[in-house]
């Protein structure tokens, strides 16, 4: 049976940077309707590392990995890998993300991602309160961990960068980490310590206050949307079961925005990262803040009643079943930190929206501001969501946004 429906804004997507543009928006008084095929929340919001990464300026591709690129793709035990069924799907996003790992691309995409997060852990702390999520927020910082002196020495430099963009940053040696994280096993490099990192004790805990907060005045239809047409008196969102009409639509569907985007007239080249993440249940966490040993691409987390380790990087598409081979390296590299751990509680596959350049899209359409999108954000999604909601608020108001969304632009390309 099909729902005909009306609003003034219909939000296509209901994960936390959905949810987060329709907690703004409600606060203006504004009437919306979101609209996702699955449950609020439960996709690359539900599996992230649950740290907002203020810290996180430097885009995936880099001179230093466009420098390793096919050794990286092509062992399928890096952590940036790639589906070789996929390869000649991918071949024109690889392009772009090659260009954009030249000297002159990076540090032009590292500074517009630096300008994005510059304020993440304040507007987090806002919006946490205002939900009820406050004691979730812990501020305990990060680390990055490097297990040998030659990584600890090459870090230096990326360090460096990052202060230069003004991001706070302690190197600590292999005696200093051991104070602040006992239970770590010891190190011979040493670690990157970034303090103004907050991390959620539970990510799903607190998208789940955020959908209850958006949900007490908003309406939420599950459906697929699958095509957007402009008419004289609106949009309208039609898929299976839906036929929404609505005065304004935002694209915020994630991994899943391309073919959305297209049908507002938009080619953005938008692609997956299919993200893992591998859990134990145990009653006390092994250490007090994320840890990331840099070699192995993951995030060590301890999140409430478990340990969750999340990261690795898959380019694969949208249809593929979940890599055990992938989940096994995960295990494999939390044994290398932590040998007694037993079995896994669980695992998870989900999908992460990448842009060539890091940068996520923001921004008008060509066609008209009736569509906004806001997707593309990769690994920063959490991060991000508060500040890309007030973006969107700000467009939809008709106010100058408080950052310039040139770099964002989905006519960037």
């Amino acid at each position: 049976m099909t729902q005909y429906l009306t609003t003034d804004i219909a939000i296509l997507g209901a994960g936390v940077v959905g949810l987060a543009i329709a907690e703004a928006l409600l606060a203006e008084g504004r009437e919306v309707v979101l609209v996702d095929p699955n449950t609020p929340g439960m996709g690359a919001s539900y599996g992230n590392a649950g740290t907002i990464a203020d810290y996180a300026v430097m885009p995936v591709g880099t001179p230093a990995v466009l420098k390793n690129l096919p050794s990286l793709l092509f062992d399928k035990s890096s952590p940036l890998a790639i589906r070789r069924a996929g390869i000649m799907a991918l071949a024109p996003w690889l392009a772009r993300f090659a260009l954009q790992s030249l000297p002159g691309p990076t540090a032009r995409n590292a500074a517009a991602i630096a300008a994005l997060v510059a304020d993440a852990c304040p507007r987090w702390q806002a919006l946490a309160d205002r939900i009820g999520g406050a004691e979730i927020l812990q501020h305990r910082g990060c680390l990055y961990l490097y297990e040998t002196k030659s990584g600890f020495e090459s870090a230096k430099s990326d360090m460096a960068q990052r202060r230069s963009l003004g991001i706070s940053v302690d190197l600590l040696g292999p005696a200093e980490l051991a104070q602040l994280e006992p239970g770590l096993p010891g190190v011979e490099g040493g670690a990157a310590f970034f303090p103004k990192a907050i991390f959620l004790s539970d990510p799903v805990q607190m998208v789940a206050r955020l959908a209850e907060a958006v949900f007490a005045k908003a309406a939420y239809v599950q459906a697929r949307a699958e095509t957007i047409t402009r008419h004289f008196d609106g949009i309208v969102v039609e898929g299976p079961g839906l036929r929404l009409r609505a005065r304004r639509v935002i694209i915020a569907a994630g991994a899943h925005s391309r073919a959305l985007a297209r049908q507002a007239g938009d080619r953005v080249p938008l692609d997956t990262e299919r993200g893992y993440h591998v859990e134990w249940d145990m009653p006390t966490p092994r250490l007090t803040r994320p840890a990331c040993p840099t070699s192995r691409g993951f995030y060590l987390c301890p999140m409430t009643g478990r340990l969750r380790v999340a990261g690795t990087v898959e380019l694969g598409g949208l249809t593929a079943p979940p890599s055990p081979h992938r989940i096994a390296k995960l295990i494999e590299g939390a044994r290398a930190i932590f040998p007694d751990l037993g079995e896994p509680s669980r695992d998870w596959m989900g999908f992460r929206p990448s842009m060539p350049d890091s940068v996520p899209v923001i921004g008008p359409s060509r066609a008209g501001a009736d569509v906004i999108h806001a997707y593309g954000h990769g690994h920063i999604g959490l991060t991000l969501a508060p500040i890309t909601a007030a973006l969107v608020a700000d467009l939809v108001a008709g106010r100058t946004p408080a950052l310039d969304l040139a770099p964002c632009l989905p006519t960037r390309y």
